[in-house]
């Protein structure tokens, strides 16, 4: 659909149908734009998060229960997504000393080291999402998107 037809469409539908339509347009920039980043290392956007919920918690033991928690989409698949960055050195798992049901799950030098790559990178690409709006308007759309969440 071009453009035009896009927009189009979204001005000739309910201001609530418009609202959602917007949402799921900027979602689908936001989405493919990461995708683009991410490709060129060999990362999926599910893989990116994982990787920053690891590096957030500083060396500390996280199992898998904490990551899903974390994730934004509740539907990934943990255990895939930390066997793929097992493969890739990104990841060690071990079985967690005080219960040997759960696996621990830490970042590696080499994770740490592609996420400094990669991180710079998508705050240049959430920066230029946000160019157009000034910092009363990203606030205010930051609060009214947490509210239309919730």
């Amino acid at each position: 659909m071009e453009m035009n037809t896009v927009h189009q469409s979204i001005q000739e539908s309910s201001l609530h149908k418009r609202v959602f339509l917007n949402i799921m347009y900027a979602q689908n920039q936001l989405v493919e734009s990461m995708i683009e980043v991410l490709k060129h290392h060999d990362l999926s956007i599910e893989q990116y998060y994982v990787l920053n919920i690891l590096k957030k918690q500083k060396g500390k033991a996280t199992n898998m229960c904490v990551i899903q928690e974390s994730m934004i989409s509740k539907a990934s698949n943990t255990t895939r997504l930390v066997d793929k960055l097992l493969l890739k050195n990104y990841v060690i798992r071990e079985v967690c000393s005080k219960n040997r049901r759960k696996i621990d799950v830490f970042i590696t030098q080499t994770g740490l080291n592609i996420l400094d790559i990669i991180n710079p990178l998508i705050e240049i690409l959430e920066e230029k999402f946000a160019k157009n709006l000034n910092v009363n308007q990203l606030e205010e759309l930051n609060s009214l998107l947490e509210k239309y969440r919730s």
